[in-house]
């Protein structure tokens, strides 16, 4: 992995409007929000893609997120927000380190706007698709 921004703000080699900080996460805002309240919430330990993180930094982030959530609506009187986490190039991540977005909503044209544009599941392909992913698991 490279030395990305999130590792110099995590150093301190860049400054950032701070949040929060354990020893697992870092959580500040963004400098070029989507909306006002706009957080990055980051484990510290280097990782790609959410998928490669550890269990004790993935489970730190899923303690953590909730909290930073409420705090924004709190501060920021939104009522509504999305959380959004991409991995990889063609999932439109630009900074490879994993991170979640917070990203509070005041109404439909602010903050994240997007397309849902879904497939067919056909019912034997789901089927069969559930079960090879839950074996895997039990693998």
């Amino acid at each position: 992995m490279t030395d990305t921004i999130f590792l110099k703000i995590i150093s301190g080699d860049i400054p950032c409007h701070k949040i929060y900080e354990d020893a697992h996460v870092l959580s500040f805002l963004d400098i070029g929000p989507l909306s006002r309240g706009h957080a990055l919430v980051i484990p510290k330990q280097t990782a790609v893609m959410l998928h490669e993180l550890s269990d004790d930094s993935a489970a730190a982030l899923g303690r953590v997120l909730p909290r930073i959530c409420r705090a924004v609506l709190r501060v920021t009187g939104a009522t509504d927000y999305n959380i959004l986490q991409n991995n990889g190039a063609i999932a439109h991540q630009a900074v490879m380190h994993v991170h979640f977005h917070i990203i509070p909503k005041y109404s439909q044209d602010s903050g994240l706007r997007m397309r849902w544009d879904t497939i067919p599941l056909e019912p034997m392909e789901g089927s069969s698709l559930a079960k090879a992913i839950a074996d895997e698991l039990m693998a």
